[in-house]
């Protein structure tokens, strides 16, 4: 299955050359005639690994400098779409740099969009430490094993009326009239956290459904990292409270209340009162 030639993966990379390099490779044999648009996050080599592992396909790479308080995710994802859509775009999908496709993955996502406008999530295997990349995007399914806490449709079915809650931008896919509707992903988050989950509101404030589609999967190369992620903990405070004070709410409420527990913040479940470096 191949999807159509305007679908356009956007993928924000900062680092994890070699992932890049895994994913970059795959999509070349799984979906030759796909776009991708990189952006760069202060990070010039981006531009060479693109260049060794693009294979034949069209990829753009597009630069964002860093911002003072972290990784400008929400602002590079927002740089990645508006270029995709400019250059033609008909589906938008969103895929992280950790992340690889299946043989099917895109034409999936392009095959649930004809079904109108929603925001569509595949599911997603996290690799263990000792797998390795298979050389061909046939040899991942071996290895499949979805999430457990998100919905896993068989192959070719969808289901409807997701949680929000639940969705994440390391694999996703809309059109650019969705995107235009939901407005991007919102500038005011910085670093790590928050701005997935505000995105996924907005969608909903705009009555706008939450599909996941079966057969799109993704598979996260592994990485290490720290549960819950305290190198993080200050940008996640900081994205924390700007969630609340747009939608009421606070978000990460495992992560918080982890950050608590550690003396790393005083949290209450209702006020956030303070961080502790």
């Amino acid at each position: 299955m191949s999807p159509v030639p305007e679908t356009c993966v956007v993928t924000v990379a900062h680092g994890r050359h070699d992932h890049l390099g895994h994913q970059l490779r795959l999509l070349a044999q799984s979906d030759p005639h796909s776009a991708h648009v990189v952006v760069a996050i202060d990070d010039h080599e981006i531009s060479r690994v693109v260049e060794r592992h693009r294979g034949g396909r069209d990829v753009g790479v597009v630069s964002v400098g860093a911002a003072r308080d972290g990784l400008p995710l929400a602002t590079a994802r927002n740089r990645g779409v508006r270029h995709a859509v400019a250059r033609g775009a008909d589906l938008l999908v969103l895929l992280d740099v950790d992340c690889a496709v299946g043989p099917d993955t895109l034409g999936r996502y392009a095959e649930a969009a004809e079904s109108g406008p929603a925001l569509f999530c595949g599911p997603v295997t996290y690799l263990p430490e000792a797998a390795a990349i298979p050389r061909a995007p046939e040899g991942l399914t071996a290895l499949r094993r979805p999430h457990p806490a998100r919905p896993d449709p068989p192959v070719g079915e969808v289901t409807i009326g997701g949680d929000h809650n639940l969705f994440w931008s390391l694999s996703a896919a809309l059109t650019p009239t969705t995107w235009a509707e939901i407005g991007g992903f919102c500038e005011d988050y910085v670093g790590y956290g928050g701005e997935d989950t505000d995105f996924a509101w907005l969608a909903r404030s705009c009555g706008i459904d939450l599909v996941w589609v079966g057969g799109a999967d993704a598979y996260h190369q592994h990485h290490r990292i720290s549960s819950p992620p305290v190198e993080h903990v200050e940008a996640i405070v900081r994205n924390a409270r700007l969630f609340h004070d747009r939608w009421g709410q606070w978000p990460m409420r495992g992560w918080l209340d982890a950050f608590a527990e550690r003396g790393l913040i005083s949290f209450d479940g209702s006020t956030l009162t303070t961080w502790h470096p």
